[in-house]
């Protein structure tokens, strides 16, 4: 089958994703520039094509879409989910700039002009943009549908039944929404090497089923995960409980981060990788925070992984560092030093991405005591 979206099949999708009606007039596609502090490399600028292509289309077939089509540039942010820039410009897809520099200050419109203007978004950028969208969409009641990283790889998994998505999603967000705890055991290289307990108290989890059509929301697309954040202690005289030792692989190595009150205090492990990590723990405590368990439910659909997280974080387990206020938590971008340090990263538990680890059980404990299996040997087991 084709890795490309037809014309027809852009509006099936917007229609479906978005459940549009007579009432939205405007989609705006979001496209992020680089600049002279982050170059372009290939994979981003055939994003941009892919983007830009898609503007072209769907203007050309606006009666039958039955809205307008805006193309919005804005200078990168450099990193995923930090703030969006307060101006952006509304380009034509015809001459789009290689970069964020040649773009003519004299034309740039205020970011909320944009946002109040135009009731359905796609944010296929480089540097995620989920985290401040779904904060604006709060304000400015549009709904949004972020791709970050996405390629033409990704365009299976966009023609999956998302009904069937929507009822795996909907099982496991029934799951987080009842648990208290969860507890995982990972083992590295074989051995039962490590615990970690997180504290799901006073939480409610989020499904992201592809399905974006309450105005004020926003979420992944391609998607199917349902999450949640771990407590971060924010009730006064309730500490949080999430503890324990977690595995992560990068590149060859293994680091293994100490958790004590959700927060990874310390890094330890192999090679670079470990000395990087437990500087950039000491320079940015807030990158520390457990953000996220996330249980994607689309490796069962026959999706397979591209390396890109947008798509792989559906695949299955996945644990998030940094910030959370834009899943219901407390850490937000002023935790951090400066804008371009703020982060959300998951960390996927993949055999391609992890190869070393694998998640030996992940359990779930509600209020009663009681305990579901979800996961072993890094498999789900009779959840769905």
């Amino acid at each position: 089958m084709s890795e490309r979206l037809s014309a027809a099949e852009l509006i099936a999708l917007i229609r479906r994703v978005f459940g549009t009606t007579p009432e939205d007039q405007r989609l705006g596609i979001l496209v992020d520039l680089p600049d002279d502090r982050v170059p372009d490399r290939p994979e981003w600028r055939e994003r941009r094509r892919m983007a830009v292509g898609w503007a072209a289309e769907l203007q050309q077939q606006k009666d039958a879409l039955g809205m307008d089509v805006s193309l919005v540039l804005y200078r990168n942010v450099a990193t995923n989910n930090a703030d969006l820039p307060a101006q952006v410009w509304i380009g034509s897809p015809g001459s789009v700039p290689e970069t964020a520099d040649a773009l003519d200050p004299a034309a740039a419109v205020p970011l909320v002009q944009v946002l109040r203007t135009h009731s359905v978004l796609l944010a296929p950028t480089q540097f995620s943009a989920t985290a401040p969208l779904k904060l604006l969409g709060r304000e400015h009641r549009f709904r949004a549908a972020t791709m970050p990283g996405f390629t033409a790889e990704m365009i299976p998994a966009l023609r999956l039944d998302y009904g069937e998505v929507r009822r795996r999603v909907a099982i496991m967000k029934g799951l987080l929404d009842r648990a208290t705890r969860a507890t995982l055991h990972f083992e590295v290289d074989g051995r039962d090497a490590h615990k970690l307990v997180l504290d799901l108290r006073h939480r409610q989890a989020h499904a992201s089923d592809g399905i974006i059509e309450v105005p004020g929301t926003a979420g992944n697309l391609p998607s199917g995960e349902a999450y949640i954040v771990p407590y971060e202690g924010e009730v006064p005289g309730v500490p949080s409980e999430s503890a324990g030792r977690l595995p992560v692989q990068f590149g060859a190595d293994v680091v293994v981060f100490e958790i004590e009150a959700n927060q990874a205090v310390r890094a330890s492990g192999e090679g670079k990788a470990a000395a990087e990590q437990a500087a950039w723990l000491a320079a940015e405590p807030a990158y520390g925070n457990l953000a996220e368990l996330g249980l994607g439910v689309l490796g069962d659909l026959g999706v397979e992984p591209t390396g890109e997280i947008l798509l792989d974080e559906k695949l299955g387990l996945h644990i998030a560092f940094g910030r959370s206020d834009h899943f219901g938590g407390q850490v937000g971008a002023a935790r951090f030093s400066k804008p371009e340090a703020v982060v959300h990263i998951d960390r996927i538990y993949l055999p391609s991405l992890q190869p070393r680890i694998v998640p030996r059980v992940v359990d779930l404990r509600d209020e009663d005591g009681r305990t579901t299996v979800i996961m072993r040997d890094g498999a789900y087991v009779g959840v769905f």
